[in-house]
């Protein structure tokens, strides 16, 4: 199973793999897709942490916003 997050903007919604930061379904709009992919580089780890956290089934904790 891979290991991914939903990212949404505007209409559309891409869905994106953690480990490789591909857009594995889905699609965004070029710039949205390249801030997607910078803010998931610098959580990776959170959102590893957070995919556990669901599997778990508790509640993934919140990961602040690109700055």
């Amino acid at each position: 199973m891979l290991h991914h997050f939903q990212a949404e903007y505007a209409e559309s919604n891409a869905v994106v793999e953690i480990q490789t930061l591909e857009i594995t379904q889905g699609k965004l709009p070029k710039g949205a897709a390249m801030l997607v992919k910078e803010w998931a580089l610098q959580h990776r780890e959170e959102l590893m942490e957070d995919w556990r956290f669901c599997e778990q089934l508790q509640m993934p904790n919140k990961i602040k916003p690109l700055e």
